[in-house]
């Protein structure tokens, strides 16, 4: 994606706009010029193509999220809005077990259970989060040339997030092409073998934490894992299967979403270093800048809900069991709510994205993130004079589900 307005694609049909979007490569590296096309032409747009609704304004998008009369629907059916086949067996029995695809009451059993495991003493803003970064920028300062997504943004986030959950730093690296790889099978328009690939990352994943949670019944510690072992709410807990699943999401999420902001913040500040100049002269200015590089680049980009009873949005029906997607990253540039917002400004209040979608399903790790965000973005423009990319920038991963 893009920090410049792009020529804006030629004339076609609400549908089409979609389709390219979410199914071209043009699309996906730079979807903001069509995602103004589509809120002009049509913001609240029944497709053609199913029963399915795209909505590109924030308050449209913002209202579904936290409206109770939509959730979140079967696995099939979202991926159908979005044009993809249906996941593969163990990596869908994982998914359904995880509190990201369930609703009422399951859902707030699990985040309750697991809303307990974020505890003062186990939050990462209690932890050496800062000692970690300094730690990590030196390094880079030594190395003088390095590839700021392996050096920092990856390796941040994995080490808070290992520590928080209780995997040892030996087998943190292994994740990141095994999350990757199974992020990939969410994608709009994915191949057969990114779905094979996503399955054996999923099996992966699965195993390892089954092995984890079981070190841990053998000789508990103070992580979150062992925090997860023990929850309880009254006479329930997590079953077996919801604790691997929550486990994969929280590890999975808790450093890849992290990742794609700190590189999509950097890049933001280097295609902007007016921008970049105005954070180093004034590092208060942090907390505003991080909100707007997930504003502006936001790492997640599609959300999705069904109607479980119809719902109406601007004057349109939305029908019982008919899938809603919301494009936030088209909210997160809506005009209507960000004035200029094509253009990157660290300084933007009020700045309300959505980001990390909103409701009950809002996430769960997005003070952790934010936490992460500051503290790297601070450092950075403590530490260096000048940074500056040694080709011509980096390559979109192309993707819109984890944006990066």
């Amino acid at each position: 994606m893009t920090d410049t307005l792009s020529a804006e694609p030629p004339p076609m049909s609400p549908d089409g706009l979609v389709t390219e979007t979410l199914l071209t490569p043009e699309g996906r590296a730079d979807p903001y010029p069509r995602y103004r096309l589509l809120r002009d032409a049509a913001p609240v747009h029944h497709s053609e193509l199913g029963p399915v609704w795209f909505l590109t304004r924030w308050s449209d998008c913002n209202n579904v999220l936290r409206d109770p009369r939509l959730g979140k629907g079967s696995l099939d059916a979202d991926r159908a809005a979005l044009f993809s086949p249906g996941l593969p067996p163990r990596q869908r029995s994982v998914m359904g077990n995880s509190m990201l695809f369930v609703n009422p009451p399951d859902h707030t059993r699990l985040r309750g259970l697991v809303s307990r495991g974020f505890t003062p003493a186990r939050s990462p803003a209690s932890r050496p989060t800062s000692a970690m970064a300094d730690v990590i920028v030196e390094r880079m300062a030594e190395a003088g040339e390095v590839d700021v997504m392996d050096a920092l943004a990856f390796r941040l986030p994995v080490q808070v997030i290992g520590e928080l959950v209780g995997v040892p730093p030996s087998d943190r690296d292994q994740f990141r092409v095994l999350v990757r790889n199974a992020a990939a099978a969410l994608e709009p328009g994915v191949t057969d073998t990114q779905l094979d690939a996503a399955e054996h990352a999923m099996a992966v994943m699965d195993d390892y934490f089954r092995g984890l949670i079981a070190r841990r019944r053998r000789d508990l510690d103070h992580d979150l894992t062992s925090a997860l072992i023990a929850a309880r709410d009254g006479d329930d807990r997590l079953t077996e299967d919801e604790m691997v699943a929550t486990l994969i999401l929280l590890f999975s999420a808790g450093f890849e979403t992290t990742t794609n902001l700190i590189g999509n913040g950097l890049l933001c500040l280097l295609r902007n270093p007016d921008q970049f100049d105005r954070l180093r002269a004034d590092p208060a200015l942090v907390d505003s800048a991080v909100e707007e590089m997930l504003r502006f680049e936001s790492p997640v980009q599609v959300d999705a809900r069904t109607a479980f009873e119809p719902v109406e949005i601007d004057g349109h029906t939305i029908t019982t069991g008919e899938t809603v997607v919301t494009f936030l990253g088209a909210a997160n540039r809506d005009p209507a709510v960000f004035p200029d917002p094509d253009r990157f400004d660290v300084t933007r209040h009020p700045n309300h994205p959505l980001s990390f979608a909103a409701g009950i399903h809002y996430c769960l790790g997005a003070n952790l993130a934010r936490l992460e965000g500051r503290v790297v973005f601070d450092r950075l423009t403590r530490r260096f004079a000048d940074i500056a990319w040694l080709d011509n920038g980096p390559d979109w991963r192309g993707t819109l589900i984890l944006a990066a």
